[in-house]
């Protein structure tokens, strides 16, 4: 394979995949905008966003009175669509707004006009008596703490426990990061237009939206050519088209060798992590265990290849094989000279490489040496902790990503349960995927093992660590509760049975 192979968005084929681009604030503005100059009224978007949220409350709640908590914007302009169409319904609505209804402008000024009712004062008096609440104070663009009259509003839903519908993003939320901005209420439901924003996806925000609902409001998706966006949701219709499988007139040299540094003392990560590559489909696997612990590899894998390394020396002498295509060094290697040396030799082969786990405490003290050697296609799968020993991390989790992948030219991939891998060239893809269950000692030696399987079958390096998490996450949904590692590579052939029947794509 190429070096590099699939480091860029152009490789990744990002214009075939815009039904998973996530807007940032600004590109979703813009998006707006393109629509509008493209002959779509703004004042049409404006009803069917209003449409689309009452739709969804009438879906889901019987008929209850609703407060309509309305901000100054497009956002409040919604509201006051969503407040008409319930109460021609039959509902009983309060509408409250965030200034004077005389300082509307545009859009939202329109509709508001078309509201028969009152416009009451954004206060807590409003909520007395409300069984649902519709917050459509701020949307996603929001870039400063609430504060004021909807902060007390705000606090007021919060100590009430009231049921919220959120228009965007629950106000308090900035769709670019999920941080809160202040304060923010916890909606039971989100209704968003027409593609999702970062902060849906990314915690804290994640656990404000509840479940998040994604409406087609008119805009067309040809905006998005000229919007060009550069954040995508994790799933399989970003990938499948490049996951890697048998083929008929194959044979196990052409599904790929990988190579594992093992480590003295931790000897079970390595072996997680050459389990999972295997199950994910890689021909052959070897793992390179220090001579005092050989008998442990070697009775411990039946099909694995375990071959006796003196030192670092020697797993450097073993790259001299070029059937060796995919390179993993870290899980249970130890924080010390000969994990950093197996690194840098890892490095310099030019294969594609994973770096893992103790790989990040080797060079706490030295990034830049790490940064210099990296020169071919290399995947980093830090958690926070480890990432935090060689990165700078703000509090934009996107945003440190993607500075990340600049500094050290490699794939980033930042475990969480918001999990983010960016690239050097700023495309990310954040995945949504991950259970809770997936706490658990051992995991990210799996998933190590299960990016290196993709790579070593040829499988382009964005998409394969994007492939990697998400299935990882399915394997530990399919389980369920009391999930241990072990059980996890055990669920990656269910996992790739349903990718491999008929019309996957579209179920998953």
């Amino acid at each position: 394979m190429e070096a590099g192979a699939g480091l860029t968005g152009e490789k990744f084929g990002l214009e075939e995949k815009s039904g998973f681009a996530l807007l940032t604030p600004v590109e979703m503005a813009e998006a707006d905008r393109l629509a509008i100059a493209g002959g779509v009224p703004g004042i049409r978007l404006m009803e069917n966003a209003g449409r689309a949220v009452a739709d969804a409350v009438r879906m889901r709640w019987t008929k209850r009175p609703v407060a309509v908590l309305c901000g100054p914007g497009n956002n409040g302009g919604d509201g006051f669509v969503a407040a008409r169409l319930l109460r021609e319904a039959g509902w009983d609505v309060r509408l409250g707004l965030l200034g004077a209804r005389g300082d509307l402008k545009g859009d939202a000024a329109y509709h508001a006009g078309l509201w028969a009712g009152d416009a009451e004062a954004l206060m807590p008096a409003l909520l007395d008596g409300a069984g649902l609440v519709i917050d459509a104070i701020f949307g996603a663009g929001l870039a400063r703490d609430i504060e004021g009259a909807a902060r007390l509003i705000i606090e007021s839903v919060v100590r009430r426990g009231l049921p919220v519908v959120a228009i965007d993003v629950p106000s308090g939320i900035d769709g670019a990061s999920g941080a809160v901005r202040g304060v923010a209420p916890r909606a039971e439901l989100t209704v968003t237009f027409f593609r999702k924003k970062p902060g849906h996806l990314l915690y804290p925000g994640r656990k404000y939206c509840g479940e998040t609902v994604l409406a087609d409001i008119g805009i067309p998706a040809e905006v998005l050519e000229r919007v060009r966006p550069r954040a995508f949701e994790n799933a399989p219709g970003l990938w499948l088209e490049a996951l890697p499988w048998p083929a008929s007139e194959g044979h196990k040299y052409r599904r790929g060798h990988a190579l594992i540094a093992g480590g003295a003392e931790m000897t079970g990560a390595a072996r997680l992590a050459a389990r999972a590559a295997q199950r994910i489909g890689a021909g052959l696997v070897t793992i390179a265990a220090p001579a005092a612990v050989f008998p442990i590899y070697a009775t411990a894998l039946a099909s694995v290849i375990v071959r006796s390394m003196a030192d670092s020396a020697a797993f450097a002498g073993l790259l001299a094989d070029r059937r060796f295509n995919a390179v993993l060094v870290g899980p249970g290697g130890g924080v010390g000279e000969a994990t950093r040396a197996e690194a840098l030799a890892a490095l310099a082969s030019n294969r594609q490489v994973v770096l893992d786990a103790d790989l990040f405490a080797c060079f706490a003290t030295d990034p830049a040496a790490l940064f210099g050697a990296i020169r071919g296609p290399c995947l980093l799968t830090p958690h926070e902790g480890e990432f935090a020993r060689v990165f700078a991390r703000t509090g934009d989790k996107l945003a440190s990503v993607r500075e990340a992948a600049a500094l050290s030219g490699a794939m980033v991939l930042l475990k969480g349960p918001d999990t983010v891998i960016a690239g050097p060239d700023g495309v990310a893809v954040i995945n949504a995927d991950a259970p809770p269950e997936l706490a658990t000692a051992g995991s990210g030696d799996v998933l190590a093992g299960l990016a290196l399987g993709l790579l070593a079958q040829g499988m382009p390096l964005l998409q394969a660590a994007a492939g990697a998490v998400w299935i990882h996450g399915e394997a530990a949904r399919l389980f369920g509760p009391g999930l241990v590692a072990e059980d996890l590579i055990d669920q990656v052939p269910a996992v790739l049975r349903r990718l491999k029947a008929p019309a996957a794509v579209c179920r998953l």
